[in-house]
Parts: C-alpha cells; structure tokens; sequence
C-alpha cells in the first residue's frame, strides 16, 4: 500500500478531496519526522510509539572482500506497535506465503506487461 491508497481510503472514507487528505498525511508525516530529529517521541494511543534509538558504533565486515569497516555511531527512527495494534495484526486473515517460485513468475508477469 503506498501513500496514495492511504489518500484515497481516507477520502472516501471522511469525503474530504484528495487533495486537502493528501496536504493532510503530509503534514502529519512532517510533524512526526520533525519531533523525531528533536529527539522527541510520539505516542499514539491504541496504535504505537515512534522513538529514536542510539546505535552504538561498531566494525562490520565488507561482504566482498572482508575488509573490516567502522561504523560510526548514529541514531535511528523506531517504531513500536501497541499491544492492540499486534493483536490486531495477528488475529486477521492469515497472509499466504508464495514460494520462491511464485515470486518469481509473478515479477516476471508484473515486468513482461
């Protein structure tokens, strides 16, 4: 799902134009990365918690030639669901799994049109 069937949902939905629920996600969007890079955190009650976490510096290791690289300190957006937002999740309709297989004739299919 992107933005744009979010926009669409919601106006349907509310019956507000697309363009004026559109500004709106924008702005919310906005707010949130905004409070995120003032390291504040949001709470939204009943669906979950956006935090900023510290990642401690370490060495990884470059897969092509295992060289060891530092990676520097830095600090990351999280997101943690609320207790009724998983139970939510897990108690809807189950998600078939495809195979490898599946996949690859559904790209293949999706590229070839």
């Amino acid at each position: 799902m992107t933005k744009a069937d979010l926009v669409e949902i919601v106006a349907d939905k509310t019956g507000l134009t697309r363009t004026d629920v559109a500004v709106t996600i924008d702005s919310m969007l906005t707010a949130i990365r905004k409070a995120l890079e003032e390291g504040k955190n949001i709470e939204i009650r009943g669906f979950g918690t956006f935090k900023v976490k510290a990642r401690k510096a370490r060495k990884a290791r470059n897969p092509r030639t295992g060289e060891v690289v530092p990676v520097p300190d830095r600090n990351v957006p999280v997101f943690k669901p609320s207790n009724d937002f998983k139970n939510s999740v897990m108690n809807a309709n189950p998600v078939e799994k495809k195979t490898a297989e599946e996949n690859s004739i559904e790209e293949h299919n999706t590229f070839s049109n």
